[in-house]
């Protein structure tokens, strides 16, 4: 095979008010023609600087390259080259996919319009010419359907749909190489499974090389024909897929593959009380009106569910975006209001207004998913932890509330002396540990996980899962864990619920369950997620 592109000795420096800031130090590797090259470690170790220092799209001259650092593309050099000439490699011959495609697509512009764009300005085709390569690629690409909605903007498809579109985009002018950035984290894992068939099936089609940048290494094991591991800007270990996962040499390798969650939930105590129980819960939305504004139609988010959870105890909640998942908590919660009966510690509050419901709020807790989006920027981290003390517990003075937030900061593992930071200063798991904290200070009886750990690196993520359980089992906590990532459910739930369009597909004992799936639904969630094979042999 002949090399693509050769990356030597990269180095990425940015100008910062502290100084100078390496966030890429000495980076070496090379990609053949119709090859996947992955780049995998935690946020922070450079992966998508250095893909985005091969598009030179860096904020230059705030960054900066030194003397030493090369990217030579087919022959050529790309640091140092003006934009102009960029301008011609960028989407012609090297395409990327970016992580998050609500904020990559533009709001403003139809789906058939940004495919076009790019059509127009690299092969200067006229509008006929460029809809009919639109048309293909949507083909390409699996979405036949948006032939009849090329005139839809973004927010009108799901996470799935615009993934493909952006894969359509960046493919349009038949690039040689490919760079994906964290192509499939925030998609459950069916459509993560026919994103990364799609993508395997092109490259095949295209003989097309990939750069993988992702910290999903069940992906990488199963698409990567040579593995880069990255950690604080520089590449501690490269070799063979196959021989990494294998018998990788590096501690930080090693760590990086024991920390994907693992085993089953520890069995709850032998004696546990009801904590919550929803009898035939519905939640339904109107979706149509009449002329005279009667409503005729409904969405089902929650169709007719029962769930028990006792203390000490996990349910675990599995399925699709928009499977109604998160409803269900919010409606166990009294959040959202719904039909149905909900006990809590055999107390019907099922018709309980916002005053009724107030006292409760101390033992009914959630974890949202996203932790820097649920924790406000304006207030430290102490003012975050004290806020419900201050309206639950009354009884306590500035001291007191003091005190029970440096221990539940200790509880999640997190430094007391932190406290009168701001969520801007801690990483994102640091964040979800904070976010913890807010809810155990109370000491609940009921949390609800809504997705914790599913915008985490894998190591930690698996930390996190500990700290989950460490908290269960000191607590006697009843959870409602919801998420699509079946391996971290496996590792924390004692019950299984498994939802499609509202209702339930599936339900049982995890164990059993995960060892033989009934329905096909639930095998397809399982063979998507847990059944990755290795791709490639080394």
């Amino acid at each position: 095979m002949s090399t693509l592109l050769d990356v030597q000795n990269l180095s990425v420096d940015f100008k910062g008010q502290d100084g100078i800031f390496h966030a890429v130090k000495d980076v070496s590797f090379s990609i053949d023609k119709g090859q996947t090259v992955a780049l995998v470690g935690e946020s922070g170790s450079g992966k998508s600087v250095t893909a985005l220092s091969i598009m030179q799209l860096l904020p230059y001259p705030l960054a900066s390259h030194p003397i030493g650092s090369s990217i030579v593309f087919e022959g050529q050099e790309l640091i140092g080259k003006k934009d102009s000439v960029m301008r011609t490699i960028r989407g012609s011959q090297i395409g990327m996919i970016f992580q998050e495609p609500m904020t990559a697509l533009n709001p403003l512009h139809s789906i058939e319009k940004q495919i076009g764009e790019i059509l127009r300005l690299h092969q200067k085709m006229s509008e006929t010419k460029a809809r009919e390569r639109v048309l293909e690629l949507l083909d390409l690409v699996q979405l036949p359907m948006m032939k009849q909605r090329m005139g839809a903007y973004p927010h009108e498809l799901s996470g799935g749909q615009r993934q493909r579109v952006m894969i359509a985009m960046a493919l349009a002018n038949d690039p040689e190489l490919l760079i994906a950035d964290e192509p499939t984290t925030a998609l459950d894992v069916t459509v993560q499974a026919e994103i990364l068939e799609l993508l395997e099936r092109l490259q095949n089609e295209l003989d097309m090389a990939m750069l993988m940048i992702t910290h999903d290494l069940s992906i990488v094991e199963k698409f990567a024909d040579h593995v880069c591991v990255m950690k604080n800007g520089e590449i501690v270990e490269q070799n063979a897929a196959a021989q990494i996962f294998k018998s990788p040499e590096h501690d930080y390798s090693k760590k990086l593959l024991n920390a994907r969650p693992r085993g089953t939930a520890k069995p709850p105590k032998a004696i546990n009380k009801e904590i919550i129980k929803g009898t035939n819960v519905k939640v339904h939305f109107p979706k149509g009106k009449t002329f005279w504004g009667k409503i005729n139609d409904w969405v089902k988010a929650v169709d007719g569910i029962d769930v028990d959870i006792r203390s000490g105890h996990t349910v675990g909640v599995v399925g699709e975006s928009g499977s109604g998942k998160s409803t269900l908590g919010f409606a166990l919660l009294r959040l959202l209001n719904g039909q149905g009966n909900i006990m809590f510690e055999g107390t019907d509050i099922s018709t309980y207004n916002r005053k009724q419901m107030t006292p409760l709020r101390s033992d009914m807790q959630i974890v949202f998913q996203d932790p820097f989006g649920s924790l406000s920027p304006r207030m430290s981290v102490a003012q975050i932890i004290e806020e419900g003390l201050k309206i639950h517990r009354k009884d306590l003075d500035a001291t007191g509330r003091d005190a029970l937030v440096v221990q539940a900061l200790k509880d999640v593992h997190l430094d007391p002396e932190t406290r009168h930071r701001y969520p801007h200063e801690f990483s994102g798991g640091q964040r979800q540990r904070i976010a913890i904290a807010r809810a155990m200070v109370l000491h609940p009886k009921f949390v609800v996980l809504d997705e914790p750990t599913s915008a985490l690196d894998v190591s930690v993520q698996t930390e996190i899962v500990d700290l989950l359980r460490e908290l269960q089992e000191k607590h006697d906590l009843a959870y409602m864990f919801i998420s699509h990532d079946l391996r971290v459910v496996r590792a924390m739930a004692h019950d299984l619920i498994v939802m499609k369009d509202g209702k339930v597909v599936e339900s049982g004992p995890a164990d059993e369950i995960f060892s033989a799936p009934r329905e096909d639904y639930t095998k397809t969630l399982m063979e998507a997620a847990l059944n990755l094979k290795t791709r490639k042999a080394a």
